[in-house]
């Protein structure tokens, strides 16, 4: 049985609402299962395919490398950040760089990356067309609303020929960058998590390869296109609170998520929908 602790929205909200007392014990690191220098790395996750992959180090790897591992999964895309700033938990993985930059700015939040893991190829699902060409005029469109998933969505959608996007729109476009619509699309903008239940609703719609994952669609079979790989910035990475990077326990989940071992697994177990993407992160 998984020991990740699941952790749902309610409990969460109620959580970030009393940060305001856990902050103080865990800034100066002690007080905090997360910052704890004796206690076990915890680490904040999305179920799929982050948590899964942190599981698999936990269960086969970490105790080899002296590493006490907690993984807790988080359905959304903000409190990971905000028990990563508390001290709340010591670690994070979730996210890629554009959307933490964003979130660092917008939040004045001290996140930063360790070490770059794997990438979810952006796709554009339906359940009611085959393929592009079948998209309708005017047919509504559904993206994530979080400002860099957006305009990485529309990017797809331009760089498939469905619009195209003023010059010099960059990650934070939205649809008020698209500057051809010759499909006269419209789009609705919904939380990431939410996508997939959308495609009953929508012609179409952009989703984040986790959250496709997780409601059993495969990006590498079901997506009419999907993100190339190659030179892609949205690599998701370890990411902890500016100051912990030398934590021990940081440095060899760092190492041990750059490992052979897990290169397998991912490749093995998510069949071309994740693909192992180590390293250092982008500037």
């Amino acid at each position: 049985m998984r020991n990740a602790a699941k952790i749902t929205a309610t409990v969460l909200t109620a959580a970030a609402l009393a940060t305001g007392v856990s902050a103080c014990a865990s800034s100066s690191g002690s007080g905090s299962a997360g910052q704890s220098a004796d206690g076990p790395l915890v680490v904040a996750a999305s179920p799929t395919p982050h948590a899964k992959i942190l599981d698999y180090v936990r269960d086969h790897l970490a105790a080899k490398a002296g590493l006490k591992l907690e993984v807790k999964e988080f359905s959304d895309y903000v409190l990971p950040n905000t028990a990563t700033q508390n001290g709340d938990v010591g670690a994070n993985f979730f996210q890629h760089k554009p959307y933490l930059d964003d979130f660092n700015k917008k939040n004045h939040t001290d996140i930063v990356p360790v070490v770059d893991v794997e990438l979810e190829p952006l796709g554009l699902y339906s359940h009611k067309v085959k393929s592009l060409k079948d998209i309708k005029d005017g047919a509504t469109i559904a993206v994530p609303n979080d400002t860099t998933n957006e305009g990485r969505a529309l990017k797809l959608l331009a760089d498939n020929g469905l619009l195209t996007l003023k010059p010099g729109a960059g990650t934070g476009a939205t649809p008020a960058d698209v500057a051809g619509n010759p499909k006269h699309l419209k789009f609705k903008e919904l939380e990431a998590a939410a996508l997939p239940r959308s495609l009953d609703d929508v012609e179409a719609g952009v989703i984040n390869g986790n959250y496709a994952l997780g409601d059993n669609l495969n990006p590498a079979k079901d997506a009419l296109v999907l993100e190339k790989a190659q030179g892609n910035p949205y690599a998701n990475f370890l990411a902890v609170k500016n100051g912990n990077q030398n934590d021990p326990r940081v440095k060899k989940l760092a190492q041990l998520l750059n490992s052979p071992e897990v290169k397998q697994y991912i490749e093995q177990t998510f069949k071309g929908a994740v693909v192992p993407a180590f390293g250092k992160p982008a500037a």
